[in-house]
């Protein structure tokens, strides 16, 4: 069932269209991340959604109701930012029972529904720390148990581990797919980071100059990019033009294996790295850099004609950078990309 709809969105700042047309739906417990470089749209959506932009055109509707007038406070919606935005001058548990207050005025305690939500996000017994004195997942954690709070039909997330480490990136991403999961929570989420959304989103939008240029599951997008433009965002950059003829395409790195069934003709090719394949006889490249990445060998090869080459390897037997190699390309991992549309 859906609880969001979006409907030809459109926001205008004078002459520039920020975002431009834009139709989405999102279905009750599905947790969706919208991808984007800045400048792509994806955090006026977000604001849309939330009642903090107004529309140059189209419809929001929360639950099959149109949200036209209907202020902040009255959409159900939890909001979380990158700044987490606590009040410093609060302690924890006031921090949190904020959000309580938002959804049920009048009550003079929220004592155990507020150290319910401390112990979902993992700071059990929290209450009485001063905000200062948190680390930063530590307060993105008292961020999410203020916006989980007031049970929000629809929680939307503006790149929420955005100043956090790495490390501590990967570990919450995990824990709140998790913790979205048990509570059947329906999630809109914005970020710029792919391995960020991939891990969190049921579904991924990656947006592009205000309007939507792919939507898919993330293993959807992943392995069929639906542009050149998606491709190179995901950080694919082995991408060229060919001529693709039955199994093969002409390329300026020779002869290209293509799966079955590809479009022919003028087209524009994608290789993942995992596809440029060391081997005894193939093209010739030099190893121009070599990259370790804990499970893999990341390669930059400079071919003996055409752009250079991005490949993986595994660790033992890794060329080093002055070597020269041969490889060969693996169907597989070559996709051939959709054309641009006009």
């Amino acid at each position: 069932m859906t609880l969001l709809q979006l409907e030809g969105v459109s926001v205008r700042f004078g002459e520039r269209a920020a975002v431009d047309a834009v139709d989405l739906a999102v279905a009750e417990h599905e947790v969706v991340c919208v991808l984007g470089p800045s400048g792509s749209g994806k955090s006026t959506l977000l604001r849309v959604v939330a009642g903090l932009q107004q529309v140059s055109g189209g419809r929001v509707l929360l639950g099959g109701a149109d949200q036209a007038g209907v202020p902040v406070h009255r959409r159900g919606v939890g909001l979380m930012f990158q700044d987490h935005q606590l009040f410093p001058h609060r302690d924890v548990g006031s921090n949190v029972s904020f959000g309580l207050r938002m959804r049920r005025a009048g009550r003079s305690s929220y004592a155990a529904e507020v150290a319910q939500l401390l112990e979902l996000v993992g700071l059990p017994g929290a209450q009485g720390r001063a905000v200062a004195s948190l680390s930063g997942g530590e307060q993105q954690r008292v961020a999410l148990a203020r916006a989980l709070a007031p049970s929000p039909r629809l929680l939307m997330l503006d790149e929420p581990l955005g100043q956090l480490d790495r490390g501590l990136r990967e570990r919450l991403v995990v824990e709140l797919r998790g913790l979205f999961s048990r509570l059947g929570t329906t999630v809109l989420a914005v970020t710029h980071d792919q391995g960020e959304a991939f891990a969190l989103a049921d579904r991924v939008v990656v947006m592009r100059d205000g309007r939507i240029a792919q939507a898919g599951t993330p293993l959807e997008v992943w392995q069929r990019p639906a542009s050149e433009f998606v491709a190179r965002f995901l950080g694919f950059e082995n991408v060229v033009p060919a001529v693709v003829s039955g199994t093969g395409a002409a390329t300026v790195w020779g002869r290209v294996p293509v799966p079955a069934g590809s479009p022919e003709g003028e087209q524009r090719l994608l290789i993942r790295p995992a596809g440029v394949a060391l081997c005894a006889a193939g093209l010739r490249c030099e190893v121009v850099s070599r990259t370790f990445r804990g499970t893999h060998v990341a390669l930059l090869l400079r071919p003996e004609a055409g752009p250079v080459l991005e490949a993986e390897c595994g660790l033992a037997g890794a060329p080093a950078v002055g070597d020269r190699v041969a490889v060969t390309f693996t169907p597989a991992e070559v996709v051939v990309l959709p054309p641009p549309t006009p």
